[in-house]
């Protein structure tokens, strides 16, 4: 992709990001959801063919749907109230419209077909964006208008989409697949907690990004794929297949890894709040995640494809301009819990 037309890509979405999560106003709202959506089509089509088209097309019409019930939504609160703003979603139905509407663009149960599919169409780098920078807009407004939104709504969603995202990973061997029914767990608990505690989803969400990014960016270093292209890997480079591997166990949230960190809290203040049923099925569900990261590592770290040649094995990191950044991301992406009592020593 030329330069300049990436740069002007790349400033379409971070402006209408930053619109969203800056704006009072419904209708300004709705202005920085279309430019974020229509910004990151073309990079969702950089390989030119029919996948990414297609995958293009889907990411397109859920989105476009989306922003269609947001401004319904809007309307509908504007005949009601004579208001724009944000917080005076106060009308029952403009409500509920809103809650679906934001689920269909962070990919809530049951509006999460398309994640799955599109990220699967898509380059890495591509899927990468999808996953992190498209879920704050959403997010934002939702942190803001928590108050007025259908709690049992919003919950229901969150239950099913912990359920969903631990269930759709267990049959799959597409790496793309697996993140992204990962996404929607997560998304999952975000949801769940924001009612109780918005301030832990932000937590919850700070933590997940540079989880994913770090993921996204070992495994596009690698131009791995699929659960047999991370065989391979550790066939070449076991130093970084290794810690691709960590990584994918703390997205799943095993202990004492920074993945833990969040589902701790956010099952600790559940339990606070007494709601102590929900909890536990989100910690039973959480088992599933965990099930199929384990169940790769497993696989990966005891399958070494025949050879010959000792001296394919390199534990040096290549691409070093790449791996420049690496060293922080991984320690903030594994090392977060465990190094939180030396961190409350020090203060």
């Amino acid at each position: 992709m030329n330069p300049l037309t990436f740069s002007l890509i790349m400033a379409t979405m971070i402006s209408g990001t930053l619109l969203v999560m800056t704006s009072t106003h419904w209708f300004m709202v709705w202005v920085g959801f279309e430019m974020n959506m229509l910004a990151i089509i073309p990079l969702l089509t950089k390989q030119h063919n029919p996948r990414s088209t297609e995958a293009a097309t889907k990411y397109f019409l859920t989105q476009a749907t989306a922003s269609m019930l947001l401004m319904m939504a809007a309307t509908i609160n504007l005949l009601h109230t004579g208001h724009w703003s944000i917080m005076k979603m106060i009308n029952p139905t403009a409500s509920t419209m809103m809650t679906l509407a934001l689920a269909m663009k962070l990919g809530l149960t049951p509006f999460h077909l398309w994640v799955p599919e599109v990220a699967q169409g898509i380059p890495l780098s591509s899927g990468l964006i999808m996953l992190t920078w498209q879920k704050l807009a959403p997010l934002s407004i939702l942190y803001m208008i928590t108050p007025l939104m259908n709690t049992t709504l919003l919950m229901t969603m969150s239950l099913l989409s912990i359920t969903i995202g631990g269930w759709g990973g267990l049959n799959q061997t597409q790496l793309r697949k697996i993140l992204a029914y990962s996404s929607i767990a997560h998304m999952g608990w975000m949801i769940s907690i924001l009612i109780y505690n918005p301030t832990m989803m932000l937590l919850n969400l700070y933590i997940y990004i540079p989880m994913t990014i770090t993921t996204f960016m070992l495994l596009m270093i690698n131009s791995a794929t699929t659960t047999t292209s991370m065989a391979r890997m550790w066939n070449n480079m076991p130093l970084i297949t290794a810690i691709t591997l960590i990584i994918m166990l703390s997205l799943g949230g095993l202990p004492p890894l920074t993945g833990f960190l969040p589902k701790w809290l956010i099952i600790q203040e559940m339990v606070k709040n007494n709601n102590i049923t929900m909890s536990t099925m989100m910690a039973l569900l959480a088992l599933l995640n965990l099930y199929f990261y384990t169940r790769i590592t497993y696989t990966t770290s005891l399958t070494m494809f025949p050879t010959t040649n000792n001296t394919k094995i390199n534990w040096q990191l290549k691409n070093s301009k790449q791996m420049m950044c690496m060293p922080l991301m991984i320690t903030i992406s594994t090392l977060i819990l465990p190094m939180s009592p030396m961190m409350l020593i020090l203060d």
